[in-house]
């Protein structure tokens, strides 16, 4: 997160941050979870690495909280980048620092992901971002995928997206921090489907998502709220349901 934060600075104005200092921006960058990012997040601003603004961010309703380091975060995050940058690589059958890989204006992230677990360092990303149009993303995300895609089949199943299911979805795709393209392509992928998921199935995975490690952060209780607003899912089904994915 720090190597991220150390290549995506928040702009000098007092008004607008891009996606990418958000917590859904920063889930989608470094391939973990947007549910574990708060925890991380929190203990890096106890430790005075990182300040909280309030900023409007392209594409959202309300001002969303953003992220940037502090003096003592941006010296800690130099020495990770250069840590990093020195650390040798294979790249075309030679032993090379990553520094040494033409960047091409790409962000430290973003060569890393061409790097495979033996340290090989390939043309084509290894595993790409959820906030990409296109590429393999994490099996996190993949689970974040079949959820919106399985979200889509529902909605798609009477023939037309109502404005609350689309509200709904907006919601969803917002808190991954998804891409439009990887949305449109889901929703197409949905809607010539023949297979849909009972209302109760794609919550239950909601929730089986969201408990992965035992826990419910806020933005994840309002959605899971809003889906069972939407589809008429009483408590008792909520608890039904929730006591299943606990186990």
């Amino acid at each position: 997160m720090l190597i991220h934060l150390f290549d995506n600075k928040l702009p000098n104005n007092q008004w607008e941050a891009p996606a990418a200092l958000t917590q859904a921006g920063i889930s989608a960058a470094v391939h973990v979870q947007r549910k574990h990012v708060p925890r991380t997040l929190k203990r890096l601003e106890k430790a005075g690495e990182i300040a909280i603004n309030n900023r409007h961010v392209p594409g959202a309703k309300q001002r969303r909280k953003v992220y940037s380091l502090t003096t003592t975060g941006r010296a800690r995050a130099s020495l990770l980048v250069e840590q990093t940058l020195a650390t040798n690589v294979m790249c075309d059958n030679e032993s090379v620092p990553i520094k040494e890989i033409p960047r091409k204006d790409r962000k430290l992230l973003e060569i890393l992901s061409h790097i495979d677990e033996a340290y090989c360092y390939h043309n084509e990303p290894i595993i790409s971002s959820i906030a990409e149009p296109s590429g393999k993303v994490s099996l996190d995300a993949q689970s974040s995928e079949e959820l919106v895609k399985r979200m889509f089949a529902r909605a798609w199943e009477d023939g037309i997206i109502t404005h609350d299911e689309h509200q709904l979805i907006s919601e969803v795709v917002e808190f991954l921090g998804m891409h439009p393209d990887r949305i449109k392509r889901l929703s197409e992928l949905a809607r010539k489907s023949i297979i849909t998921s009972p209302p109760e199935d794609i919550y239950l995975e909601m929730l089986s998502q969201a408990l992965v490690d035992n826990q419910l952060v806020d933005d994840e209780v309002a959605l899971l709220e809003t889906y069972r607003g939407a589809y008429g899912i009483n408590d008792a089904t909520h608890e039904k349901l929730l006591n299943m994915a606990l186990q």
